[in-house]
């Protein structure tokens, strides 16, 4: 069996005496889509902020492409084909949307115009070709969404971790970007996404994994987990699995 791309090993993580993140472990196997769901506060982006450099776990190691990246920093880890996008969009606001995704750019072309002319490209891909000489502070929350994909793209990663890409859409906006991720993961991208929405989960992931209070309580296919008692549970509180039980015999 081919070694994963990435490998959660035991991670903890602990902010003064709260623990965040209680053993994780998992894997994310090389070109295909991984969902991390879970409640609000299950330690969710913590567990991205661990993976990409940002924070350092209390415990457990990340291995990625079969080397040990524990504590590694963020720009060492872009260097190596990880990029993550965030929750909120942090653009620079004052730049143009073309020159937001060029300062990524520079990672695999030294040369302004080559950086600029590759985040061109990047700005059509994502639907924002018409775009480029406007200032991200004037862009939409859909627009600010696909720049923020656009930003991540442009260091060209293997892995790409997406933090909530979807959240703050509409319905009709988030049809537009699921073919735009699928795309993405057919050139070989291995995606690990943080995500809500559940019929997105459904439709792009090929495995979900569901974290609650800092622990991974189930893995597995998509329909698989939808199904899962204790995943019910953690979502709509204890009993709740064994009332949806009732309800469907009824």
């Amino acid at each position: 069996m081919a070694e994963p791309l990435l490998r959660v090993a035991g991670v903890c993580k602990r902010f003064g005496g709260l623990l965040a993140l209680d053993n994780a472990s998992f894997i994310a196997e090389t070109g295909r889509i991984t969902a991390l769901i879970g409640p609000n506060g299950a330690g969710k982006t913590t567990l991205f902020a661990i993976i990409a450099g940002f924070s350092p776990p209390s415990r457990g190691r990340i291995f990625y492409a079969g080397a040990d990246i524990t504590g590694e920093p963020p720009y060492l880890l872009a260097r190596r084909g990880i990029a993550r996008t965030f929750q909120t969009a942090q653009p620079f606001a004052g730049l143009s949307v073309q020159d937001n995704i060029a300062v990524g750019s520079y990672l695999q072309h030294p040369a302004r115009s080559d950086a600029r002319a590759a985040a061109g490209e990047i700005a059509r891909e994502v639907g924002l070709g018409d775009y480029l000489g406007r200032p991200a502070a004037s862009l939409t929350v859909s627009a600010l969404k696909r720049l923020e994909l656009a930003r991540a793209l442009a260091i060209n990663p293997r892995l790409l971790l997406l933090d909530e890409v979807l959240a703050g859409l509409n319905p009709s906006e988030i049809r537009d970007i699921v073919p735009l991720i699928l795309a993405i993961r057919a050139r070989g991208t291995t995606i690990v996404l943080i995500e809500h929405v559940m019929q997105a989960v459904m439709s792009l992931a090929e495995q979900v994994l569901v974290l609650a209070e800092g622990r991974i309580i189930a893995q597995g296919a998509p329909q698989a987990i939808a199904a899962n008692p204790r995943v019910i549970e953690a979502y709509l509180g204890q009993g709740a699995a064994q009332r949806a039980a009732g309800a469907h015999d009824a």
